[in-house]
């Protein structure tokens, strides 16, 4: 058997070919065959007693075929981790007529997408925003008013009044069908809020979208469910089919409603409910602000580090590793994700070796078990609990074959990377308002 690997001028692919003699698979190819007479049933002979010149005549072939099939699997994995090949994604076999009645000697050739070697910014170079969010009093308001409703008492009246919401149906004016279903906030309409006071279920309110809430798309899509670019073109009259008005009374601030919001005598007065309510506020926020700077450092570092990729064989590959799910046409049309994701990839395995990042079998316990302790609203519970828990945990890491152990192994991981790489960069804050927030990461 020779092996031989030719690359391309720019080292991204290269054409493996694999010539195999008859003296390389007779041997495995002869054993095969006699042990397939020992098990063959035919017509007119005892089990075990079949001519081994009448399997090699009726099976011959197809026993060929699949003793070269996997010693051609052996050898192309062995000559690559051997030599150390770096792959992106798998081997992509190459077409060829092979006659297995007449010929003594094959060629089989693979093309090879080869991943190169690269490096990443100096420690330093790259500088990324993270946006530190100041909560305002309307983001209090707002948080209070969703308090109200989800604890206050809340009953369907007759008609409307400024402080309720319409429950019903949306849609364009000229559009067929029934709509989108939607809980319109009077409270939020800015523009001729007076229309839609007085309304009973059945009612009908014809008005425009972007006035009635100051051409504000952030506010139409939040009282939608339009996307924010949906939201900036829907533009025109609407047609809003109320079907029910709720009205919610607000719940007394005493400490029954302390003990449903935070637990238990976590607060005792409407002061620390009101700095419990910020710091929660705060600590969500600042939750996705880490995200965000998460998000950026990696489109920065695939956006700044040089990669070349085998465009074409990568694109090929991903068709043939999806077939029946990608078309070539689609994989066009998204390759700049594909592009991208498989660049953060080789980034992040990259981060991993150069700085030897592992996750312990005890950080995958541990973490499932703070998170089963949190589902539970325990997260302090005692050692010997926690102990008691174990076994529990364990069970869960091996459901669906070991799903959720990789999954709990790739998040931890990845966290420990992002951490690695945040060292890396410098990191600037810049206050901005929860509503400034929500408009940049919506």
């Amino acid at each position: 058997m020779n092996i031989t690997l030719d690359k391309n001028d720019e080292q991204l692919t290269g054409l493996l070919t694999v010539h195999l003699t008859e003296a390389d698979y007779t041997p495995t190819v002869d054993k095969q065959i006699k042990e397939y007479s020992k098990r063959a049933q035919v017509k007119g002979f005892r089990p075990g007693m079949v001519p081994v010149g009448m399997v090699r005549k009726m099976y011959g072939k197809g026993i060929l075929a699949e003793e070269i099939n996997k010693m051609l699997g052996k050898a192309v994995d062995s000559y690559i981790k051997e030599n150390n090949i770096k792959l992106l994604g798998e081997p992509l076999p190459v077409a060829s007529e092979v006659n297995f009645d007449t010929d003594k000697d094959f060629d089989f050739q693979f093309e090879l997408g080869l991943l190169p070697d690269f490096n990443l910014p100096a420690e330093g170079e790259l500088t990324v925003e993270r946006h530190q969010v100041t909560i305002d009093e309307d983001t209090l308001a707002q948080t209070n008013e969703q308090i109200a409703r989800q604890y206050g008492e809340t009953t369907n009246p007759d008609e409307s009044e400024a402080g309720d919401y319409l429950f019903g149906k949306l849609k364009k004016a000229d559009e067929e069908g029934e709509g989108r279903t939607i809980l319109l906030p009077i409270a939020k309409i800015t523009g001729d809020s007076a229309q839609f006071v007085g309304k009973k279920g059945g009612d009908a309110v014809t008005f425009d979208l972007q006035a009635a809430f100051g051409n504000d798309a952030a506010t139409v899509s939040s009282v939608t469910g339009l996307s924010k670019d949906e939201a900036a073109a829907a533009t025109g009259d609407y047609v809003f089919n109320v079907e029910k008005v709720n009205r919610t009374t607000a719940p007394e601030m005493n400490q029954e409603l302390f003990d449903k919001v935070f637990g238990p005598e976590a607060v005792a007065s409407q002061e620390e409910f009101d700095a419990k309510v910020r710091e929660t506020i705060q600590s969500n926020y600042d939750r996705e602000s880490d995200g965000a700077l998460n998000n950026t450092i990696v489109e920065q570092l695939v956006a700044k580090t040089d990669i070349k990729v085998p465009t074409e064989f990568f694109k090929k590959w991903l068709v043939r590793a999806n077939e029946g799910k990608l078309t070539a046409e689609k994989v066009e049309e998204h390759y700049n994700d594909y592009e991208k994701e498989l660049k953060w990839s080789m980034i992040r395995n990259k981060v991993v070796e150069d700085a030897g990042l592992k996750v312990s079998n005890d950080e995958i316990v541990d973490r499932t078990l703070d998170k089963i302790m949190g589902q539970f609203n325990m997260p302090n519970m005692p050692d010997e609990m926690r102990e008691s828990m174990r076994n529990y945990a364990n069970e869960f890491l091996k459901q669906e074959n070991g799903k959720n152990y990789v999954s709990e192994y790739e998040a931890i991981l990845a966290e420990k990377v992002l951490e690695n790489l945040r060292g890396k960069v410098v990191v600037t804050d810049k206050p901005v308002t929860a509503e400034e927030f929500r408009t940049l990461h919506s």
